[in-house]
């Protein structure tokens, strides 16, 4: 475990503007583009499926000086455009025996319950780039090689491919740096019909270059193609030359051409001398997925997925689309009273992630100050306690809840205590008061020096939420999560007490019957169901146990008078 370059850059670099009085950045607390800021996320390649937009990007290494450093794929998933969750990487360009390098541009997509992801990476054997197609069952992978071999090895600039299923049924993969081509896929889509299409490239097509003669490109057409159609007409989006890159488009009444120049959506700017841009609808609007450098340490090989809601024009037309600090919009409000995982993030300052040992990724790296920002938390009447599932492998530190700002008002405080080890794992809990109606959240770190702890999930209780009852639902805790067990009766719910598999006699009490679960409640489930509502962190000793049952009683006791409370407030008013 070890501080990435870009936690210190951010952390240096904002207290270095902080102190001298330079306002030449913006503030990291107020923006929301870039859309990550863990990572650097290079090439966006949005898909929307079901209710959700997943987006797959590239990863831009710290160590990247000179030359592209790109050895995985990431992807990340949000609900409602401002809050994204970090799923890891789902493909490396290791995992095809056949590359040596190179994890470029690519796009996935859905069909027949499978997905498909189309890559670019350098052939060991041709050695030059050529496009990989892997297959998996879910949208965040893991990917799998699906051909062992190269789906394209065409050589006409074979990266940056793009992928769109017509109306029809009919799949296309468009790709290419100098020129544009394309093939038609077979139903498979891991093998294709026909021979490769080389698009014309002429000016009428994709607008007469103009400047600096690089001997390759003719048309303002460079390379990262996205083919989207709307209402009928076929849009092929494209970094545009000579370099510093822009954005621009072109259209056809056929997914196959010919194409007509239509001009620049996104004109240069930003700090990256490359943009890679892609479009969706999405519960009733378009977004514009593009790159830049805008994060701490960012440049041509540090670059930055970020969005921006638009308009088409009345004629079918895009308008001109800048970048902004703000990005788009929120679709709806998150809900807090269901487990969110921790690397759920609007904005965040300082923290990284990393792969969890109870599956998918947590936070870490946290220090003294840093924060997470949760755009758009709708608490309803009011939340009444938090749980938080944390690991540390120091003293740990505490989880101020803040609302609005990273110094707003503070409606609890979790204390996070050491387990032992940064993936050490067991739920904290605290009382909530003053978190009504809708917020973004704050989940500030404060500590010691050095790193603190690691959070993998956090969940609220609402204040009108059941008592917990004197039996539990039954149920063996799930692998990992400790319990106390009980006879059927006042025993059965769950108290977490470690991240250590539970057996009768180790991580727990014994008894003769089963305890409810332990772990992270489901997600339609109430707080109360299977277990205690305030789960207590700590040793499974007899001392242990009993100082849980008794923060437990409190804890009871607590939300009734604050739930009493609440209602007599509301019949006040």
């Amino acid at each position: 475990m070890g501080t990435s370059t870009t936690s210190l850059q951010r952390k240096l670099l904002t207290a270095a503007l902080s102190i001298c009085g330079v306002a030449a950045l913006p503030s990291v607390a107020l923006a929301d583009n870039p859309i990550v800021q863990t990572n650097y996320t290079p090439d966006p390649a949005p898909m929307v499926y079901n209710d959700t937009v997943y987006l797959y990007t590239g990863h831009d290494e710290d160590s990247a000086t000179d030359w592209f450093g790109m050895n995985e794929w990431r992807v990340y998933s949000s609900k409602d455009m401002v809050n994204w969750t970090d799923h890891g990487s789902p493909l490396k360009y290791s995992d095809f025996s056949w590359a040596k390098g190179d994890a470029w541009a690519g796009q996935a997509i859905h069909r027949n319950g499978k997905f498909y992801y189309y890559v670019p990476v350098t052939s060991r054997s041709l050695n030059r780039m050529t496009i990989g197609v892997a297959v998996s069952d879910s949208p965040t992978g893991p990917f799998e090689d699906a051909l062992g071999k190269p789906l394209i090895t065409e050589n006409c600039g074979d990266i940056d491919p793009t992928v769109m299923i017509d109306d029809d049924g009919q799949a296309y993969l468009y790709w290419g740096n100098p020129s544009v081509c394309y093939v038609k896929l077979n139903e498979d889509m891991i093998s294709y019909q026909g021979a490769v299409v080389r698009v014309p490239m002429t000016a009428a097509s994709f607008g007469q270059r103009t400047g600096e003669n690089d001997g390759r490109h003719t048309t303002k057409y460079e390379e990262g193609p996205w083919l989207y159609k709307r209402d009928g007409l076929y849009y092929l989006v494209y970094a545009a030359g000579p370099i510093s890159e822009y954005i621009a488009y072109s259209t056809s009444s056929s997914p196959t051409g010919p194409w007509t120049y239509r001009g620049v959506i996104m004109p240069t700017e930003g700090t990256s001398f490359t943009n890679h841009s892609g479009i969706i609808d999405f519960k009733g609007s378009s977004y514009f997925f593009y790159h830049n450098g805008a994060l701490p340490g960012g440049g041509g090989f540090h670059r930055s997925a970020a969005v921006e809601q638009f308009t088409f024009n009345a004629d079918g037309t895009i308008p001109t689309i800048r970048m902004t600090q703000a990005g788009a919009p929120g679709v709806g409000n998150l809900n807090p009273y269901v487990m969110t995982e921790a690397e759920t993030i609007a904005w965040e300052s300082g923290v990284e992630t990393e792969p969890c040992s109870e599956g998918g990724m947590n936070v870490g790296m946290i220090e003294n100050g840093d924060y997470i920002k949760v755009k758009g938390v709708d608490f309803g009447t009011g939340a009444v306690s938090f749980d938080a599932r944390v690991a540390s492998a120091t003293s740990g530190g505490n989880i101020e809840l803040r609302l609005d700002s990273a110094t707003g008002t503070l409606v609890g405080t979790c204390m996070v205590q050491g387990t032992g080890d940064y993936q050490t794992w067991v739920t904290t809990s605290c009382a909530v008061d003053g978190a009504t109606g809708i917020h973004d959240l704050y989940l500030k770190f404060t500590g010691g020096s050095g790193f603190l702890f690691n959070v993998n999930w956090w969940k609220f209780t609402p204040l009108d939420a059941p008592d917990p009852g004197p039996t539990g639902t039954g149920g063996a805790p799930a692998t990992g999560e400790g319990g106390a067990t009980g006879s059927g009766g006042s025993g059965g719910g769950g108290i977490i007490s470690s991240s250590s598999a539970v057996t009768t006699g180790s991580g727990a009490t014994a008894g003769s019957g089963a305890g409810g679960a332990g772990g992270a409640p489901a997600d339609d489930a109430s707080e109360d169901e299977g277990g205690c509502a305030f789960r207590v962190s700590g040793p499974s000793s007899p001392a242990g146990t009993l100082a849980a049952l008794f923060a437990l009683g409190a804890a009871v006791a607590w939300r009734r008078r604050a739930r009493g409370a609440g209602r007599s407030g509301a019949a006040a008013n």
